[in-house]
């Protein structure tokens, strides 16, 4: 039975700050227990391809986000990030342009730490949030090695990219994607052998790569121009730029 945000502040008594009386380590001892999904399609299994050979790092992504989705000032689900990556190596310096958000994961590592199932994945594989019973615990964000969840600001619990599945399940694309003056980012029903997207990753199958492979989370999100040295490089939440030693 689902536990209210009421209930389990009764457990666990006082918060204070940031911190709560069961540590997170006692709550990835429970990663073993996966909730079941909920909610969602079973028939299908959204995923999203980034091709970084059509992004020319505008952000009209990010900020056709934030306007969709009202998000609070400085916080985003979803931006494009720059990179400035020098090679020993080579000795020479290259700029990145990055797009991230959550990577809806098969295996998503935030799902099973949530201590009252705030946090779900739903049928058709998005990973969701629901604000009602989240209690802020922040246990998601550092689960989260793609570090794509943060509190917000204003309503005090966790937040992050849902690929607008409020938007799909109206018939209409995310905003990122409808948004995007390049076409970079293509999502669809990865279950069906027809969308644009189950025939990309075949006819790219060589090129494509997802971030922190080594994590064995699944992502399901999925680059095409992805420097393999620079898979598990990426870090950080808040930075539109970044620099990155190789």
């Amino acid at each position: 039975m689902d536990i209210t945000r009421r209930d389990l502040l009764k457990q666990l008594g006082t918060l204070t700050a940031g911190a709560a009386v069961i540590s997170l380590s006692q709550a990835k001892a429970e990663e073993k227990h996966v909730p079941p999904r909920r909610e969602g399609d079973p028939n299908k299994r959204y995923g999203m391809i980034v091709d970084l050979r059509r992004c020319i790092g505008c952000q009209a992504c990010t900020v056709s986000c934030t306007v969709e989705n009202q998000m609070p000032a400085g916080q985003f689900r979803t931006t494009v990030r720059q990179y400035q990556v020098f090679s020993y190596e080579k000795d020479q310096v290259t700029n990145v342009v990055l797009p991230r958000l959550c990577n809806h994961c098969d295996n998503p590592p935030c799902v099973p730490v949530c201590p009252t199932q705030a946090t779900f994945q739903r049928e058709d594989g998005i990973v969701v949030v629901d604000s009602k019973i989240c209690v802020g615990c922040a246990y998601c964000v550092q689960a989260c090695p793609y570090e794509a969840r943060f509190i917000n600001e204003e309503t005090g619990t966790a937040d992050k990219c849902t690929f607008c599945a409020h938007r799909l399940e109206a018939g209409l694309l995310p905003a990122c994607v409808e948004s995007c003056v390049g076409g970079a980012r293509i999502i669809g029903d990865m279950k069906d052998p027809n969308s644009v997207i189950s025939k990309m990753l075949i006819e790219f199958e060589d090129e494509i790569k997802v971030l922190k492979p080594e994590q064995g989370t699944t992502p399901q999100v999925f680059y095409i121009g992805l420097d393999e040295a620079f898979q598990s490089q990426v870090h950080g939440q808040a930075m539109l730029w970044q620099e990155i030693n190789l």
